[in-house]
């Protein structure tokens, strides 16, 4: 007795199929292997410039998995147990990482890493020193304000972390065990951890990897192809 033919599937179970399964691709992918992110403020001009589209190697630091499953773009879910995979490195100063925001983890910060667990960040008029030796100028690295803030002169710029000094003269503070400090490259207009303090190993997301896309907010509509900054595109960040 012959067996009787399978029912062809139609096209649009097909299609479905196909866009379910680049779905499912696309979502592990963007949680354990790399995502895009797009930069709002001016804390890392001139490294990185508002309308900035950068991927980011969540590889390298240790894929995690989700933590939380909710609705996207809003507080409705919950927490749920996760894990860290083997890293192949830890994060070390002069990385631009991501990294989730202290004070509220529903927000991603980049910022440039500037000390590790058990070295000592010190700010002495603008010039930022790590275990007492000049950390390396990023190519891009901006001061904006010619005004130089004394410790004693805090209450004139913003409030430090610890109150330990002013946005200028900072310091000195050693790293804790699993913790590390961010900097932004636009030194004198960046919120970090001179500000709100340390960065836990836990809240590490990324590495900053390659800008693919740039978008200047400033220039109007009418003047579309030069909104778009093609000498930024395919830029390594460094």
């Amino acid at each position: 007795m012959s067996k009787p033919n399978a029912k062809p599937k139609n096209k649009f179970s097909k299609l479905t199929e196909g866009l379910f399964g680049a779905l499912i691709a696309a979502l592990i992918i963007r949680q354990l292997i790399m995502q895009a992110y797009t930069i709002p403020t001016p804390s890392m001009e001139k490294t990185l410039l508002v309308g900035d589209f950068l991927l980011v190697n969540k590889f390298n630091y240790g894929m995690r998995t989700p933590d939380w499953i909710g609705i996207p773009y809003t507080t409705i879910g919950f927490d749920v147990p996760w894990f860290r995979f083997p890293a192949l490195r830890e994060p070390k100063p002069y990385d631009v990482v991501i990294f989730r925001y202290p004070k509220d983890h529903n927000l991603d910060y980049i910022k440039r890493l500037i000390a590790v667990e058990g070295q000592t960040v010190e700010v002495v008029n603008k010039e930022v020193f790590v275990d007492g030796k000049p950390f390396p100028h990023p190519p891009m690295m901006e001061h904006i304000d010619p005004r130089t803030f004394s410790r004693e002169m805090a209450m004139y710029a913003f409030p430090t972390f610890r109150n330990l000094g002013s946005r200028d003269n900072y310091g000195p503070i050693t790293i804790p065990p699993r913790k590390f400090w961010m900097m932004g490259d636009n030194r004198d207009n960046s919120a970090d951890s001179r500000v709100w303090g340390f960065v836990d190993h836990s809240e590490i997301v990324g590495q900053g990897l390659i800008i693919y896309f740039s978008w200047n907010t400033h220039v109007p509509w009418g003047q579309f192809f030069k909104k778009i900054r093609f000498n930024r595109i395919g830029t390594v960040i460094r």
